[in-house]
């Protein structure tokens, strides 16, 4: 665990570049705005043919910030602690357990420690994997595995770049889309067997309005209380063993 926290940053132009070109999973790329030099260059190229890496052009005080070792010589990588999987290897999965897929899909969920639960929960409630944008919303990070409580290693978690396409696209292969939302319909009340894929929201403004659009129930979780809602791998965790019992009856 120790040795993917410390490798989770790289710093320095050659350590960048031997990154990409070792064939790991770079999540985020700062770049000295403006530097337009040869081994920046080629380390742009690098990038480009990475689809999933983002890469921000950022001032030098920003670089400064980020930086441990203070040589970042103009760019900073954050490396993923863990490998993606693909969507293919999710429903390879379900497939191996004879099991109709029962997928997580989070809609922009930024905070590790809620990732982190999440997979820990998808784990334990029988997910056969975990699906996350690939733009604003966290990654992969050491506090997310650490969050999982080791989940992450058995757990597949694929990265996307369009939800809703990919839920569309989850659809013709005859998956069904419940998402949580407080104005649906009470979670007792929905057939949640099958093919199904669950989408939780994002922590403040929950699931996007294309999403839930896209979903074809809107589960509603009952709640007694004061306050007006449950924190994102909370309501997740409810809806996934609700999931689990109807698949037990």
């Amino acid at each position: 665990m120790e040795e993917q926290i410390q490798s989770r940053i790289i710093e320095g132009r050659n350590a960048v570049l031997e990154a990409f070109r070792s064939g790991k999973t770079i999540d985020r790329l700062f770049v000295l705005d403006g530097c337009k030099d040869g081994p920046v260059q080629t380390i742009m190229r690098e990038a480009k043919k990475h689809k999933d890496t983002v890469v921000s052009f950022v001032k030098k005080e920003r670089l400064d910030q980020l930086s441990e070792t203070g040589k970042h010589q103009g760019v900073i990588a954050y490396a993923a602690s863990y490998e993606y999987a693909e969507v293919e290897d999710i429903f390879e999965r379900a497939a191996a357990k004879n099991e109709d897929p029962f997928i997580i899909i989070l809609d922009n969920i930024e905070d590790p420690h809620n990732l982190g639960a999440i997979i820990r929960t998808a784990n334990l409630a029988g997910a056969h994997g975990v699906i996350i944008p690939k733009h604003r919303a966290v990654g992969l990070t050491a506090t997310v595995a650490k969050a999982s409580a080791g989940a992450i290693n058995y757990t597949p978690v694929a990265k996307v770049t369009n939800i809703v396409k990919t839920i569309e696209e989850l659809k013709d292969r005859g998956m069904w889309f419940v998402c949580a939302d407080m104005g649906g319909t009470r979670m007792y009340d929905l057939n949640l067997k099958g093919s199904i894929g669950l989408v939780i929201g994002n922590e403040g403004s929950g699931v996007s309005r294309l999403v839930k659009e896209n979903c074809d129930m809107v589960a509603s979780i009952p709640m007694k209380g004061d306050i007006d809602s449950l924190n994102a791998s909370v309501a997740c965790g409810v809806l996934a063993f609700e999931i689990v019992r109807q698949r037990l009856g």
